[in-house]
């Protein structure tokens, strides 16, 4: 067995994302679902009716927020993971089991800690039983390749985090799958030793030598999928679901400021921000994926992913599991939403989302709830990648601390479900006393166990700071907040209107 070279830097990269595509398919996944048996008994639905194709030639992301179940779909196309409903197919034929043509890195590098790094890069070669000669040249080649030659002794504790991830890819690419996947690869590394991996995978893609037909990485980094990929992927959340497929056609190396390259970014964080290029709200997959400048569907596997993309229309506007997450709350908490209005604010003319992660050092997953819970509340716009202050967002911004914090509650009686739920039920109950486990377990008819926790810790956090009720975790009893003069105000005239 040989194992080819992936040490030339000086090869020219591929010029489009459309040449790529042209390539035979490798793996092919039809109308893909996932649901899991949850708490209770309950069906908890992961993944929803997506299909997409993986081409020779092409690198291609799949980028969405938590809770879109990018990891699962990956792990579904490895074969790692069964789909519940739908097909996956590599090279024409459907996957029963662990995908042959497939090598993955993981997140968490996934090293066997007592081994080697010679003999963890030999792992996958003695799975499939080849002798141990011939897997000790094809592991030292590729440890060489991979920049980690004169480590091969060494055992993962002696390395760092940059280090054992490249041994996760020489691990992979020894195999000389088909396919490289790669989940999350840079996200545990710092800031300096991720970029530079992220450079040294582009290189090995470019060598001339290269054994690999495509390589498919999970990230939830927009300006990653941007400098890497020909194509990205978009998928939503609760379930997840296809909202974009767009090719990247910037050329190679990609010069992160350029203007082509920032309208890219700005474009996905509008589609991941749900905002349809008018700015308005993107609730159909048609629209979303319309968001993508028109090419969305460039890709020769376009008609058929567009086709699935408007099937999932109609069913996700009517289905209860989408409604109800329209209603969740974002898990952001009141000081940390005041301190993204200050930001904003000191931006008269908006800023972009990319530009506002980048000065707040945070990453997408981070960035997006405060995001929604500003939307929701009537504090932010977005339209196309670039947020901006509401006047409420301004006046709230300017206001004093008592002020600021009236003005809250109005914002949560006026566009919180949840919250305006609680403090009437509580403020109607016999005696001004509610248990939260009452709130916990409506909540669990809708939700997880663990994302009815979520929401009602949510709902407590903002509905303290308003001042509408309190919350003694203790006693696990909700009252109303009476040093609040507005709840008996209000109170007064729910009572006039029984009447």
């Amino acid at each position: 067995m040989t194992i080819a070279t992936f040490s030339d830097h000086t090869a020219t990269f591929p010029q489009t994302a459309a040449t790529n595509a042209a390539g035979t398919a490798i793996i092919e996944a039809r109308h893909v679902g996932k649901t899991y048996r949850a708490e209770r008994g309950k069906e908890l639905t992961v993944l929803r009716d997506i299909s997409f194709t993986l081409h020779e030639g092409e690198i291609v992301a799949i980028l969405g927020r938590s809770g879109a179940g990018k990891s699962t779909f990956l792990r579904i196309l490895a074969g790692l993971v069964p789909a519940s409903s739908g097909t996956v197919t590599y090279r024409g034929t459907d996957i029963t089991g662990p995908n042959p043509g497939v090598g993955l890195v993981f997140q968490t590098f996934a090293l066997m800690p007592w081994l080697t790094v010679q003999a963890n890069v030999e792992l996958g070669l003695e799975a499939r039983g080849v002798p141990r000669e011939e897997r000790r040249r094809a592991a030292l080649q590729a440890i060489d390749a991979i920049g980690l030659d004169g480590f091969e002794n060494a055992y993962p504790k002696e390395l760092s985090g940059g280090m054992r991830q490249r041994v996760g890819i020489a691990r992979a690419l020894v195999v000389q799958p088909d396919a490289l996947f790669m989940d999350e690869p840079f996200s545990a590394l710092d800031v300096l030793t991720a970029e530079n991996l992220r450079n040294e995978v582009l290189k090995m893609w470019s060598g001339n030598q290269r054994s690999i037909k495509s390589v498919l990485i999970v990230t939830h980094n927009i300006e990653e999928a941007v400098q890497m990929a020909d194509r990205v992927v978009v998928l939503g959340s609760h379930p997840g679901h296809l909202i974009a497929d767009m090719p990247v056609t910037l050329p190679r190396p990609r010069d992160r400021h350029s203007a082509q390259f920032e309208a890219m970014v700005d474009t996905l964080y509008a589609i991941l921000t749900g905002q349809s290029r008018d700015g308005g709200p993107a609730d159909t997959a048609d629209e979303r994926t319309a968001a993508g400048d028109g090419v969305a569907h460039g890709t020769s596997d376009g008609a058929a992913n567009q086709t699935a993309a408007a099937d999932q229309a109609p069913a996700r506007a009517s289905d209860a599991d989408h409604q109800a997450s329209s209603d969740m709350l974002p898990n952001a908490t009141p000081g940390g939403l005041a301190g993204l209005v200050e930001i904003v604010y000191d931006h008269a003319q908006g800023i972009d989302l990319a530009d506002l992660a980048a000065e707040l050092s945070f990453e997408v997953d981070d960035l997006f709830p405060l995001i929604d819970a500003g939307t929701m509340l009537g504090l932010l716009t977005v339209e196309n990648g670039h947020v901006t202050l509401t006047e409420l967002g301004r006046q709230w911004r300017q206001a004093d601390i008592l002020t600021s914090k009236t003005m809250f509650a109005a914002m949560l009686q006026d566009k919180a479900p949840l919250v305006r739920i609680i403090d009437r039920a509580v403020r109607h109950s016999e005696h001004g006393r509610l248990r939260g486990e009452l709130i916990v377990d409506l909540l669990r008819a809708r939700h997880t166990d663990a994302e009815a926790e979520r929401q009602f810790n949510i709902a407590m956090t903002w509905g303290r700071y308003g001042e509408l009720f309190d919350y003694d975790a203790d006693d696990d009893i909700i009252t109303v907040d009476a040093a609040n003069p507005a709840n008996a105000t209000r109170a007064a005239e729910e009572a006039s209107e029984t009447d």
